[in-house]
């Protein structure tokens, strides 16, 4: 992701900032770095096992154009998904852990490719996210096929 694209990814993720305008400017300094941001404001996280997220990821772009942001953090062990905020408040799910209101999560920067968490899926500034019950439906279906294949 580069041009407007990152632009406006920064300017979004960096929105729930405390300090919007030195998150901006921290990022443009280190375009590797990362940032700490609240969760809650405009999105909560869902996090999951990254052997359930990439074929949980699977589905939902089979399903949509534009799915929200994902993460994946070093080693794929864990995804997070970006959902719409109070989601992490209301989730019940074996092995998946919400970052909603009061919690912070590692960002890095939109374009960014070092470091141990990257984008799967960056955002692109629009504000798009994973709709909730699209991610439930399309856990179910990666976790059913996993257990047809016998969990790999």
């Amino acid at each position: 992701m580069t041009g407007t694209g990152a632009k406006a990814a920064v300017v979004w993720l960096a929105s729930v900032a405390p300090d919007p305008e030195a998150c901006r400017q921290e990022w443009e300094r280190d375009p590797r770095g990362i940032a700490l941001l609240p969760a809650g404001k405009r999105w909560d996280v869902l996090i999951v096992p990254g052997e359930l997220g990439y074929p949980t990821l699977d589905v939902i772009t089979r399903l949509v154009d534009r799915p929200g942001p994902v993460l994946a953090d070093f080693g794929d062990a864990r995804m997070g998904f970006f959902v719409p905020p109070g989601t992490a408040a209301r989730w019940v799910g074996t092995g998946i852990r919400g970052v909603g209101r009061g919690a912070w999560i590692v960002v890095p920067r939109p374009g960014s490719t070092v470091g141990g968490v990257r984008w799967l899926i960056p955002p692109d500034g629009s504000g798009v996210l994973t709709d909730a019950t699209l991610l439930e439906l399309a856990l179910h279906e990666a976790a059913a096929a996993r257990g047809s294949r016998g969990g790999d």
